[in-house]
């Protein structure tokens, strides 16, 4: 356990270490592909935010979902694609799998929905390559373009608030 809290300590310092160089995005045109990384520690209503995003006018084919679970049942079948601390190395990287494969492909919109700072689920928003990042505010600020202050239990609220913005800013 000590050494989890260690690994977890080193994998955090190395990525605010590198974010003190920001990031530039010029994300220009619609958003039509999401990608969705939400920590199911606490947060069970995955599907429920997948209806109100699909209900705001995203194709269900378009999103794709990366869950973080804390600890991992052998037997129990996953519904999408599942990360958890063990995927977190050392060095500050993420081991190869479904969290590698998540980081990979590019999307127009990534929502972290999150809003406890665990090392995984700030990798994976870190090194996705998302054009436009959006995010509760009360993660790190320099990881999203865009952050929402809202609770995490509230997703009507915080897709709401999401779809207001994009529209200001004529991202659909």
């Amino acid at each position: 356990m000590f050494l989890n809290y260690i690994k977890d300590f080193s994998a955090k310092r190395i990525l605010k270490n590198s974010l003190v160089n920001g990031r530039s995005t010029t994300a220009l045109g619609t958003i039509k592909t999401v990608g969705l990384v939400v920590d199911e520690s606490y947060f069970l209503e995955t599907k429920s935010l997948i209806k109100s995003l699909v209900d705001q006018g995203i194709l269900e084919s378009d999103i794709e979902v990366l869950v973080y679970k804390d600890r991992l049942k052998k037997n129990r079948e996953q519904n999408y694609p599942v990360c958890s601390p063990n995927d977190l190395r050392w060095n500050g990287g993420l081991a190869a799998g479904k969290a590698n494969d998540f980081i990979a492909k590019e999307f127009d919109l990534l929502i972290s929905y999150y809003d406890l700072e665990k090392a995984v689920l700030l990798l994976v928003s870190h090194h996705s390559k998302a054009k436009f990042k959006v995010g509760f505010s009360a993660v790190d600020k320099r990881l999203n373009d865009l952050m929402i202050t809202t609770n995490a239990e509230n997703y009507l609220v915080f897709t709401h608030e999401l779809f207001r913005y994009l529209k200001i800013l004529n991202k659909i």
